[in-house]
């Protein structure tokens, strides 16, 4: 088994070794698994949601692909928890769309677009780790009565349903795998976690992987950044666990104290309410001097976004 000290993340990989065509099959290897069908990579796109941004340090990864059939991909990868990506998810495709329909082209050219959401943080509540969400028209009247295409819509469209013409999501939460690969897709996943492709796996993809991944095979330059991206992803961890560790202490011996110097009974639910107020103060001002929002700051206390705002 290659050992994760062998292989670099794929998601490093995928911004900055696998921009090659001949590398293209390790990512042709995933969609294929994630599809179930044969996926080939035309070329990789740059556009405006994907460029670097002072967000890179913690290794947000967006990329777009577009296939032989003139469908595009959008890759997101996300180390770092964010409340609202859901919403993100949305104007990523939108995004996408309004970008590829040139002014004055007619809405049939549109392009389908997938978007591929690897997450390595809890989003949503769910116990399955991949989802899929496509846009379906079910009667209000009548859960059985689904709307389709029209033989002429069909026949011009090349589409069966609406659902063809719609964006499809994919969301793979790589921390709720922790199974057994029985699957191509789960081969892979386990891969995105692990960092380990067995010499046993079939998925498309991953031998290439194994070889391409491999961290010896760096230059010096490349080297140092994937250093560099890995010792921001241990340092972010570290200002989130930190920040609720020393947030829990403060607010437990803030809160005691204040309760001492107010009274028994009156003095132990104030105090413990400054403490608390306290205690926010101090990891809220601590997040941002760290570089993170008011929204992922919200999400990591539990708190409501308007109140970190406030501070």
């Amino acid at each position: 088994m290659a050992n994760s000290r062998d292989l670099v993340r794929f998601d490093w990989a995928i911004k900055r070794l696998l921009r090659n065509k001949a590398d293209y099959v390790v990512v042709e290897g995933l969609l294929t698994s994630l599809l179930e069908r044969k996926v080939t990579i035309k070329n990789l796109l740059e556009s405006e949601g994907n460029q670097e941004s002072s967000t890179d340090k913690f290794n947000r990864v967006d990329i777009l692909a577009e296939m032989d059939d003139g469908e595009l991909v959008i890759f997101e990868i996300q180390n770092n928890r964010e409340l609202d990506y859901f919403h993100r998810m949305a104007y990523g495709t939108s995004k996408v769309i309004s970008e590829y329909l040139k002014a004055g082209e007619p809405y049939e050219s549109i392009k389908k677009v997938f978007s591929v959401n690897i997450v390595y943080f809890s989003l949503g509540q769910g116990e399955d780790y991949a989802y899929k969400g496509t846009t379906r028209f079910i009667s209000m009247h009548d859960s059985k009565d689904e709307l389709t295409l029209s033989d002429a819509q069909r026949n011009a469209f090349n589409c069966e349903t609406p659902s063809d013409i719609f964006p499809e999501y994919y969301l793979l939460r790589v921390d709720k795998f922790d199974e057994v690969a029985k699957t191509h897709l789960d081969e892979w996943i386990s891969f995105l976690k692990s960092g380990e492709i067995p010499v046993t796996a079939t998925a498309p993809g991953l031998a290439e992987a194994r070889e391409i991944l491999r961290i010896d095979q760096l230059s010096e330059e490349e080297r140092k950044d994937y250093d560099r991206m890995m010792e921001n992803l241990r340092y972010q961890r570290s200002v989130i666990e930190t920040g609720r560790a020393e947030g829990r202490a403060e607010g437990r011996a803030e809160g005691r104290a204040e309760g001492r110097a107010e009274g028994r009974a009156e003095g132990r639910a104030e105090g413990i309410t400054i403490g608390e107020e306290r205690k926010d103060l101090a990891n809220i001002l601590r997040m941002r001097a760290k570089g993170l929002d008011d929204t992922v700051i919200a999400d990591l206390l539990n708190l409501d976004v308007e109140y970190v705002q406030k501070h």
